[in-house]
């Protein structure tokens, strides 16, 4: 009788295990591909604010090395 009593108890608390271990990893899933979509934006975002301050510095240099040129080819003397 104790035999089958403990057998029962232990079948019942081992699914309950086996069920919480499936949640567990469930959720873990979840928490991964939450994870890579933010780092996926936050590359995106980065990416494209390096962009805009590479065109904008390349910008402003190709200005500087266009005055320094104009400035030694001045024909005006």
């Amino acid at each position: 009788m104790k035999t089958g009593i403990l057998a029962i108890a232990l079948l019942v608390g081992g699914s309950a295990v086996y069920g919480q271990v499936g949640q567990d990893l469930k959720n873990a899933g979840k928490d991964t591909k939450d994870a890579a979509a933010t780092g996926a934006k936050k590359t995106a975002k980065g990416t494209k604010k390096a962009a805009k301050a590479t065109g904008h510095g390349v910008k402003k240099g190709t200005h500087k090395v266009a005055d320094k040129v104009a400035d030694k080819t001045d024909t005006s003397k």
